[in-house]
């Protein structure tokens, strides 16, 4: 499995609009962050797990071939907006998208002219499916594991594949789903910032669920600006933790 980091970001991006901060004006591209999504190629396959409003932006230079699934976290629109621009993959097939029924209600809302009997020529073409967090399922052929957490009061899916697990939005993890945890090679978990919040962990928050989950190596996602500067805060994690950046390739 290759996973490509598309964007390791939180909901406003890093830098963010109007801010002057050390890391919004930094130079160093690590510390320039779209909103969090990754690309899964596995074999000849192709998963998106969270689409994005930078999605377009993001998905340009990859090779243009079709999306076998969307995995989707939560509806907030940082992980559900860009959609839209998943038109040009409908030339291929429908887009398959994966997500909990809450997700699934709110992009019938959003996107009502995806769904109408009649559709406007164009519009893009989705079929939707809906998770349960407590049954497996396959994309073709490639096991997917659901994982059900919670983001303050919104029960969220993150999502393992093989020994590869997905936890973005995180802020309490319960406790039974820890067994769907266990003996992985690398994590990708959410640590929003220092600072304590209502609906993410913190990075010492993060940091205690990479030691109860002890997997190989994590990497950190979902960061803002107040995460600090990447070469420094790098410096200062445990062996095998690292801050994710945009456009980071790693294989599973």
């Amino acid at each position: 499995m290759k996973v490509k980091f598309l964007g390791t970001g939180t909901s406003t991006g890093v830098p963010e609009i109007g801010c002057k901060c050390e890391v919004c004006t930094s130079n160093d591209i690590k510390d320039r962050r779209l909103r969090a999504s990754v690309l899964l190629n596995i074999d000849t396959k192709r998963i998106l797990i969270d689409c994005g409003p930078d999605f377009r932006q993001q998905i340009m230079d990859e090779a243009f071939s079709p999306l076998d699934g969307v995995l989707l976290t939560h509806e907030h629109y940082d992980h559900v907006g860009g959609l839209d621009d998943l038109r040009p993959f409908c030339m291929f097939n429908d887009v398959d998208i994966y997500a909990n029924s809450i997700t699934l209600n709110a992009l019938k809302v959003r996107m009502p002219y995806s769904f109408r009997d009649n559709k406007y020529p164009g519009v893009p073409s989705f079929n939707l499916h809906e998770v349960n967090a407590g049954s497996t399922f396959d994309i073709e052929g490639i096991d997917i594991q659901p994982i059900s957490v919670m983001h303050y009061m919104l029960p969220i899916l993150g999502y393992r594949i093989n020994d590869f697990a997905y936890l973005t939005d995180v802020k309490h993890i319960p406790e039974e789903e820890y067994n769907k945890l266990k003996n992985l090679d690398t994590l990708v978990i959410s640590a929003l910032r220092p600072e304590e919040h209502i609906s993410h962990l913190n990075l010492q928050e993060a940091l205690e669920e990479v030691r109860k989950i002890a997997p190989r190596r994590t990497y950190f996602i979902h960061m803002s600006h107040r995460i600090g500067l990447h070469k420094e805060v790098q410096a200062g994690l445990p062996e095998n933790v690292y801050l994710s950046y945009d456009g980071l390739e790693i294989e599973v």
